[in-house]
This record gives C-alpha cells, sequence and structure tokens, in this order.
C-alpha cells in the first residue's frame, strides 16, 4: 500500500490546487505575503487581496520603503491588522539586515517578525525546495482525523505529538507537492464539516473515517462565553467631510484610522444603528453616533476627509461599514 506521502502527491498532482496566483513561482517574497495572508483567513477572500497588494508593494524593497499608513491601507477589510505591520516591519529588517534579499536558511527565516515554524516551513519549500514540515490548521484537521489524534490540537501535548507525525511523514522528494497537497486536501476535502470522504486520496488508511469519528474531530476548543465591551463612536459630520482618528499602533485596530470614541453620547449626537463586531477574544458592541457640525473641530490625531475617500482610507471594517451606511442614508 502506497506510503502516506505518495497517496497525497498522487492526488495533489491529479486533483489538487494549481492555478491561485502564488503558486508555481519560487519568489519567497511572494509566497511569504501569500502565507501571511492565509493565515486565519479564507482562500477566497484572500486572491483579490494578494492581486492588490502585490501590484503595489511588488518588492521587498517597495514594502520596505512604504508609510505604515499605505501598508495598513491595501490591508485594509482583510483584518487582523498585526499581520500587515509585521509584514512591513520585517521588509525593512530585510533590507537592513540581508541586504534587500529575502534569508534562504530556515533559522533567518524564522527569526523574522510574523514568521512562526509552520509559515517558516512552507517558504523553505516552496521557495527555496527544502523539505521541511508544516502545520497549519489545515493540516492539523487532516492529521487529527487520519492519525487519530483526541485532543484539542492548541494544547502543547498534542500539537507536539502532531509535529512528530508531520516530520515523519514529510518526504524528501516532491516535498512541494506534498506539503501543497496537505493543504489543498483540508480547504477542500477535509473540511471542518461534512469531510468529502468518499475523494480523499487516504480515505482506507484514515482511522477517524474507520471508526466513524470524522465529526468528533479534530477535538474543538472548549468553549468558552466571549466577553463583551461596548464603545460609543462619534461620527462628526461637516457637510461631506467626516473626521477620522489615528490609534495607537498597539491593541485592536493598531495604526488605523476609526472615529473618536466615548463612554457617553453628548447631547447632541443622533443614534445610528447599533450592531456588534465580533473579534477572536470579545465582543465589541458599537453605539455609534451622528454629530453634525457648522465647523470642523479638531482633536489630536485626528483629520477631516471626504466620505469617499474615508471610506477607502485604512480604517476597520465596522468603521468602513458605518461609513456606507452614512452614504447610503445620504443618498436616499
Amino acid at each position: 500500500m502506497p506510503a502516506f506521502a505518495d497517496k497525497i502527491i498522487a492526488w495533489q498532482k491529479l486533483h489538487g490546487r494549481h492555478d491561485l496566483p502564488w503558486q508555481n513561482i519560487t519568489d519567497p517574497y511572494a509566497i511569504w505575503v501569500s502565507e501571511i495572508m492565509l493565515q486565519q483567513t479564507q482562500v477566497a477572500a484572500v486572491i483579490g487581496y494578494y492581486t492588490k497588494f502585490m501590484r503595489r508593494f511588488p518588492t521587498i524593497a517597495a514594502l520596505a520603503a512604504a508609510t505604515q499608513e499605505e501598508v495598513l491601507q491595501s490591508w485594509s477589510g482583510l483584518g487582523y491588522y498585526s499581520r500587515a505591520r509585521n509584514l512591513h516591519n520585517t521588509a525593512q529588517k530585510i533590507v537592513d539586515e540581508f541586504s534587500g534579499n529575502f534569508p534562504t536558511q530556515f533559522d533567518d527565516i524564522l527569526s523574522l517578525p510574523g514568521i512562526g515554524r509552520s509559515t517558516a516551513a512552507a517558504i523553505s519549500t516552496f521557495a527555496f525546495n527544502l523539505p521541511m514540515p508544516i502545520l497549519d490548521g489545515n493540516v492539523k484537521r487532516v492529521f487529527a482525523r487520519h492519525f487519530l489524534i483526541q485532543g484539542w490540537p492548541g494544547l502543547p501535548n498534542i500539537e507536539k505529538e502532531m509535529w512528530e507525525i508531520a516530520s515523519r511523514e514529510n518526504p524528501n522528494e516532491e516535498a512541494g507537492a506534498y506539503t501543497q497537497g496537505l493543504m489543498d486536501l483540508g480547504a477542500t476535502l477535509c473540511v471542518r464539516s461534512r469531510p468529502r470522504c468518499e475523494a480523499c486520496p487516504a480515505m482506507v488508511t484514515c482511522q477517524a473515517h474507520a471508526l466513524q469519528q470524522t465529526q468528533a474531530l479534530p477535538t474543538p476548543k472548549p468553549r468558552k462565553t466571549l466577553p463583551e465591551r461596548s464603545t460609543i463612536m462619534l461620527l462628526y459630520l461637516h457637510a461631506n467631510e467626516v473626521m477620522l482618528q489615528k490609534r495607537a499602533n498597539t491593541g485592536i485596530w493598531g495604526g488605523l484610522w476609526s472615529f473618536p470614541e466615548t463612554d457617553a453620547a453628548p447631547d447632541n449626537a443622533q443614534m445610528l444603528p447599533k450592531f456588534t463586531h465580533t473579534f477572536t477574544h470579545f465582543k465589541l458592541n458599537i453605539q455609534p453616533v451622528l454629530i453634525q457640525t457648522g465647523n470642523q473641530p479638531s482633536a489630536p490625531n485626528t483629520l477631516w476627509i471626504g466620505l469617499d475617500e474615508a471610506i477607502h482610507a485604512a480604517i476597520p471594517t465596522p468603521v468602513r461599514k458605518i461609513l456606507l451606511n452614512l452614504k447610503k442614508k445620504k443618498a436616499a
């Protein structure tokens, strides 16, 4: 019976994904950008952002020379903005410490901000043909089912067991096809719910399938109620311009433009529809209020900007939602 890796490689060549914009290249910069964007984000959502980002910043030098504002603007809407800040900082580090050339050694790649073990391994495999094991979310799901690994993969002992399997199964030949195959398998067949086991190349050796445990694995993270926070966002409007405030570089939406926030709405404010934005670790209840002014008051780290321009600025998704609703309301 063919080894696990052989099955994955053969399947990937026939049925895997081959036409994604970051495939069929060996440019480590382009591969690095794609791997960072794909962290905690589905392929379908990444493609458009990736194409726009690479067109705006085609090289490491171009990314390093850009301002953080420009980078965040190109990232706006993709979420997890620390990824964009790390990309920018890392590009500058590569220019300063590696003469602008993406490092070729695994340990050097791993030392860069925002690059963990699995991401460094993927870059090494795809860009430099170095057979390094990966362990992203899709691969964890495949391993949990195929090798019947009980326990939430986020636990240190479970993750350690999975890394041992990843190292054991990783082939010396055709590692690129194997790595891509694992990613493709987890993204298209061995999905979270309703996995398509009948099309899986490893179905006959999958222990979870044999024991009818595919729906139970991987073991879900212990559930807990997300804490909730509340804020009031002040939408100052003068003519067709709004006031935005630059957020600190740390914390949620670090470095992005947003609305000033307060704990109590001013007396002259018009309440807009309230909504909730969910983060990984908490829920934020947002009460936007509209304040139409006869002038343009100033405050620290603020600017006045046209409504249409603001919608396309480096702003968080909830702020864009508020602005789009305001534009629709004004047009009505």
